[in-house]
């Protein structure tokens, strides 16, 4: 096997970990917010402004999977089609 070879699989098992290393932080994350929400609803508040609270907290979670997985698209693209699709 030539080490050009060697090299992508290594990269690609890197990035395969980083991916699910974010991923695992990004449930963690969700799963936290879910903790507080029900903190939130033995406090008293109502049903409703937890959903809300809720719905504006998963956004930004929402957007960083986004962002990584946009990230994860064009790392792994040929040269050539990361600056066709910019």
């Amino acid at each position: 096997m030539s080490a050009k070879k060697l090299g992508k699989s290594a990269s690609q098992r890197a990035m395969s970990t980083t991916g699910y290393a974010y991923a695992f932080l990004l449930i963690l994350q969700t799963i936290l917010i879910g903790v507080n929400a029900e903190n939130r609803l033995q406090q008293g508040d109502s049903p409703i402004e937890v959903l809300i609270w809720m719905i504006n907290q998963c956004i930004p979670v929402l957007k960083q999977a986004s962002s990584f997985q946009e990230k994860q698209k064009n790392s792994l693209l040929p040269t050539h089609r990361r600056s066709e699709d910019r």
